[in-house]
């Protein structure tokens, strides 16, 4: 069986290196909790971040929300984007594909009978459309953000939760994410483990039409898990669990232009602190700590927690996640500190 090795690298610049930078989106909002941020690069060079905020997660006045950043600028005010009445939204993601970018989202009492939505914007997130409305069992990507694969489809990691079960699937789009098609389960392979599940999985394309998938899984495995595709998503290899440890929150991956692949996670089986940087070199087959973004100090309640990664045109790394579920904070990682090939 496969297991993703962690390694950590001996003391040095990048693991030293205060060089990165953290800010809040905003410093008051009209809502006192937030969760579950998503980041894109808008075609004019603007930063677009989006998240569910309200009065608590899965709350009746839970709407999604969003903030521009231009170059140079600061964030703008917070905006509501939309709020159904009597329904809470959940897990924006945004993904853009040449100037439109898309804004994926959720409604529904809970991850359990939710209903997936997306809206889209040619304004670089400055006005959007209305929402359009997935079919029944189609539900757009789940939290991570999709891939754009190399032969021109997009591919998007998608889950379901049950009152019993946890499963994965793929939803694969051939016209730009007008339309989708539906690949899974992803299982373990094992009735035991089938029937604990995963969720939520972050890809990586290491090679045309080969995918690696990271994904998240309940407390008790404490590891996150991994899978391998060579068709571009439509089948995978059974769920293995890495030596990554996990304590069920959100991950994000990224595939640098050089090949090198990053992740971004809670390296703690019990704890959604610290969030830390790691590197791979071989496709994501071992990986090592580098940065810790941000930790909470040693006893504080709380939680750094589902983070959303990309890499800009300049090619520094631009993050956003989740703060104690009161703010969302963002980090802009300079590309010369993510290690370099030995």
């Amino acid at each position: 069986m496969l297991m993703v090795a962690l390694l950590t690298f001996a003391v040095g610049a990048w693991a030293q290196s205060p060089a990165h930078t953290l800010r809040f989106i905003w410093e008051e909002a009209p809502f006192p909790r937030a969760h579950a941020s998503t980041i894109v690069e808008a075609p004019d060079g603007s930063l677009v971040a989006a998240w569910f905020g309200g009065s608590g997660e899965g709350r009746e006045d839970v709407g999604i929300w969003s903030s521009r950043r231009p170059p140079g600028g600061d964030w703008s005010a917070p905006v509501e984007l939309y709020k159904e009445l009597g329904q809470p939204a959940w897990n924006p993601v945004l993904f853009r594909t040449g100037e439109t970018i898309r804004l994926y989202f959720k409604v529904g009492p809970s991850p359990r009978s939710w209903s997936g939505a997306h809206m889209a914007s040619t304004t670089s997130g400055k006005q959007w459309s209305e929402p359009v409305w997935l079919p029944a069992g189609m539900l757009g990507p789940v939290r991570a953000k999709p891939i754009a694969l190399a032969g021109g489809e997009i591919l998007a990691g998608t889950s379901l939760e049950t009152y019993r079960t946890w499963s994965s699937w793929m939803e694969i789009s051939a016209d730009g994410g007008e339309t989708w098609s539906k690949h899974g389960p992803i299982l373990f392979g094992d009735r035991e483990r089938d029937r604990i599940g995963a969720i939520q999985p972050t890809l990586l394309e290491i090679r045309p039409g080969v995918v690696r998938a990271f994904f998240r899984t309940p407390r008790r495995l404490g590891k996150i898990a991994t899978s391998l595709s060579r068709d571009g998503g439509r089948t995978w290899a059974p769920l293995e669990l890495t030596e990554l440890d996990h304590p069920s929150a959100g991950i994000d991956s990224l595939r640098l232009d050089d090949g090198r692949c990053l992740l971004l996670y809670n390296p703690s089986p019990d704890r959604r602190t610290p969030l830390s940087l790691a590197v791979s070199f071989d496709d994501g087959v071992t990986w090592r700590d580098f940065l810790v973004v941000e930790a909470l100090e040693e006893g504080a309640r709380g939680e750094l927690s589902y983070p959303a990664m990309i890499q800009d045109a300049a090619g520094d790394l631009q993050i956003t996640y989740t703060w104690n579920r009161r703010r969302i904070r963002h980090a802009t990682v300079p590309l010369a500190l993510v290690p370099p090939r030995p």
